[in-house]
């Protein structure tokens, strides 16, 4: 028998052990001098310290008593670490519209656009000239009201270029103040003109006071919105490979990272804002959500946008951080050819309507009867549904929550259709 094989095997372990223990402590240096190496982010710091901590501004020991919340999360902001204080947002002179008296001098509440324009200059033009500005507000208030500087300013945004939509509006007036303060307001005011002439709400999507950019990043904001049956964009985006992809690893992502350097180290895989408003790849950051968009999706039958090329090439430059040109190019002629096919079922469903307000068959008050809600129902839920699902990669809710749906009215709207006509000839 030989002895020494024991020995050597008992050696062998040794060395293995002693080799594994000094890889694990050599990975565990390299980590720690990466980690002290590598500078921290402003969110970092404004998350590891309180800037208002030992603050002694009249603003913040009055609040800390009244509202502490708030003043907490105004401490844990990168505003707040770079030492803006609370009267650089709300406070105003006595006669400023809309400024109310406090502690001696007069504030904005809310501070509007037109506050936050004083330090983000840029990102207020683009937002101004965005459909999540006065489109988004006239889509449900119509333009009726808007003074003629705010109808220069509508009109000449791309989505200005459409009449308001008079059944959507028709609806809002319908259902009353006392359900749309809680319904379509709560989104659609994210546009809405303000007392001192600026347009919209800054923090429906950057929520205050600590102004995260994860938050904002997240797509869980624009769920806030962009949600239901007439644009689901936050239901087709977690049934897609992107969706899955943050819902599986998103918390590993670099959210905090400095605008303008954001790659695919960063984020492996879009959301919203990636897509739509991120710097990212050879894509500038915008507040223009449709600066990107080659398609009117959200209208009756779809039309390109005015720079739908260069807007086209924008949004590619992202997509091509990920994926081949071969693979981008074909998708958007495939979607392209998805889209006109959905223009086509809406084209029909018009058609087959225009002998009703020939005859004069239909009345002239919206939504007093069931054709009415199933013609509206058919574009305005349906057709935008199959539409977004095409573009955003959602097969089910281009499927079963939009083409099966948009066939299925175009059979009831024949059949309401041929009984109204009959019942005209007895």
């Amino acid at each position: 028998m030989n002895t020494s094989e024991p020995r050597n095997v008992l050696r062998s372990t040794r060395l293995l052990i002693i080799g594994l223990v000094a890889v694990i402590l050599v990975l565990g240096l390299a980590l720690i001098a990466l980690a002290i190496g590598r500078p921290a982010t402003p969110a970092e710091l404004a998350q590891e310290a309180d800037a208002l901590a030992n603050s002694t501004d009249d603003c913040v020991v009055c609040h800390r008593r009244t509202t502490p919340g708030i003043v907490q999360q105004f401490g844990h902001s990168t505003m707040a670490a770079a030492e803006v204080k609370c009267r650089d947002c709300h406070e105003v002179r006595a006669d400023y519209p809309g400024a109310v008296e406090h502690e001696g001098t007069y504030v904005l509440p809310s501070p509007t656009t037109a506050m936050c324009e004083k330090c983000h200059t840029q990102e207020v033009a683009q937002f101004n000239q965005s459909r999540h500005a006065l489109p988004a507000y006239v889509a449900v208030a119509g333009s009726k009201d808007l003074p003629p500087d705010l109808m220069a300013k509508y009109q000449a945004i791309p989505e200005g270029s459409f009449a308001p939509d008079k059944m959507r509006n028709a609806l809002f007036a319908l259902e009353g103040p006392d359900v749309t303060r809680f319904a379509c307001l709560t989104c659609h005011t994210v546009g809405k003109p303000n007392v001192d002439g600026s347009v919209g709400q800054c923090t429906k999507c950057h929520i205050r006071h600590e102004f995260s950019l994860e938050q904002a990043r997240k797509p869980e904001t624009c769920n806030n919105c962009h949600i239901g049956p007439d644009h689901p964009q936050w239901e087709i985006y977690f049934e897609s490979k992107h969706g899955i992809a943050y819902s599986t690893g998103g918390d590993q992502w670099n959210w905090d990272a400095e605008p303008g350097t954001l790659k695919v180290t960063d984020f492996p895989a879009p959301t919203c804002s990636i897509c739509h408003m991120s710097a990212f790849g050879a894509a500038g950051t915008t507040h223009d959500v449709g600066d990107r968009l080659t398609w009117y999706l959200f209208a009756p039958i779809s039309e390109r946008r005015p720079s739908w090329q260069d807007n086209k090439i924008r949004m590619q430059n992202v997509c091509l951080e990920c994926h081949n040109k071969n693979f981008v190019d074909e998708y958007y002629a495939a979607a392209d050819r998805a889209t006109e096919a959905v223009n086509a079922w809406v084209r029909q469903s018009d058609d087959m309507m225009q002998p009703l307000k020939d005859q004069g068959l239909l009345t002239d008050a919206p939504f007093d009867e069931p054709i009415d809600f199933t013609y509206f129902e058919l574009w305005h839920h349906w057709g935008r549904t199959t539409k977004f699902g095409v573009w955003m990669q959602g097969a089910d809710y281009t499927q079963w929550h939009g083409a099966y749906e948009v066939l299925s009215d175009l059979a009831e709207l024949k059949e309401m259709i041929a009984q109204k006509l009959e019942k005209a000839e007895q």
